[in-house]
């Protein structure tokens, strides 16, 4: 009998839309973290949540602490189901909940983290404007090599082999658009979101939130975690606290992080959060298949990890 692990894979920052946290389980934790973040956030994220417009949502100060709540609650519903992942991994924001379930920090300190990075990177990206765009249909190499020809943008997120998300400046992402196109790449679609993420524009956010993070407890972790910035599974909480140090401005290696997956067997990769995005990322890898909690609902991932 082939042994069959599970990883919890947690969703950043494009999976948040209106109703993100209707289907979520009831859980008296989150209405408790949801009045916290309100107050630390000084906005109705409640309301937002169910109601709000995508241009609103798009907001990071709105997106980070509901996409963090939301995907720490699902995750909680699972492991009070028995489903106990080997491996965690959350991809850009998703990873502050991905060390909120490891134990490596409380989800009290992880949504406060999370609150500071949120307004961090809005006053950065505010006096920095950029932008962000999926190329699909090229080689991760094609595009290094072009943006190499382009000034002020970057590759932000290796999401899979035919997919990669590039971020800058708008003039940097417009002129890399027209370069792409020309080189082979099959679509470049704009993203809707609120700064040049993962890109060395967003510096003044990097250094003033490793500045929070020394100052945060960081225990080792009880599941190892894939990070950003090195996908290689890690425990100790020192070494967890430096790799996520610099992920506000460096790529998210989401594509390593698949592989390193597979480089541990059969894996069922369980989407913790809203949406299925990540899901669809895994269907370039034969040893793993994936379920997302929410479009699935915990019968079923618990039938797929049985």
């Amino acid at each position: 009998m082939t042994f069959v692990r599970t990883a919890f894979v947690f969703p950043g920052q494009g999976s948040q839309r209106a109703g993100m946290l209707d289907a979520v389980p009831e859980n008296d934790a989150l209405e408790r973290l949801l009045d916290a973040a309100e107050a630390l956030s000084g906005l109705e994220l409640r309301t937002i949540a169910r109601l709000g417009q995508a241009e609103e949502l798009a907001d990071t100060r709105v997106a980070q602490p509901l996409l963090y709540l939301t995907d720490w609650a699902w995750a909680v519903a699972l492991l009070e189901s028995q489903v106990v992942p080997e491996l965690l991994a959350g991809h850009s924001l998703g990873e502050l909940a991905a060390l909120a379930i490891g134990g490596v920090v409380s989800v009290e300190a992880g949504l406060e983290l999370v609150i500071e990075r949120s307004k961090l990177m809005a006053t950065t990206a505010a006096s920095a404007p950029g932008t962000m765009a999926a190329v699909l249909g090229v080689s991760a190499d094609v595009i290094a090599d072009t943006l190499a020809t382009v000034d002020q943008v970057w590759v932000a997120n290796d999401n899979s082999p035919s997919q990669v998300v590039i971020s800058g400046s708008h003039e940097g992402v417009e002129a890399a658009t027209l370069r792409l196109l020309d080189v082979g790449a099959r679509r470049v679609v704009p993203l809707n979101v609120a700064g040049p993420f993962h890109s060395p524009m967003m510096e003044p956010a990097r250094a003033a939130f490793a500045e929070i993070l020394v100052e945060t407890e960081f225990k080792n972790a009880t599941i190892p975690v894939l990070q950003n910035t090195d996908p290689s599974p890690a425990t100790d909480g020192q070494a967890i606290r430096e790799r996520l140090t610099g992920q506000i401005t460096a790529p998210v290696r989401w594509t390593e992080t698949m592989q390193a997956l597979v480089a541990d067997g059969p894996t069922v990769v369980v989407e913790a959060g809203p949406g299925s995005v990540l899901k669809g990322l895994v269907r370039n890898y034969e040893s793993l298949s994936a379920v997302s909690v929410e479009e699935s609902g915990i019968e079923r991932v618990v039938e797929e990890v049985s």
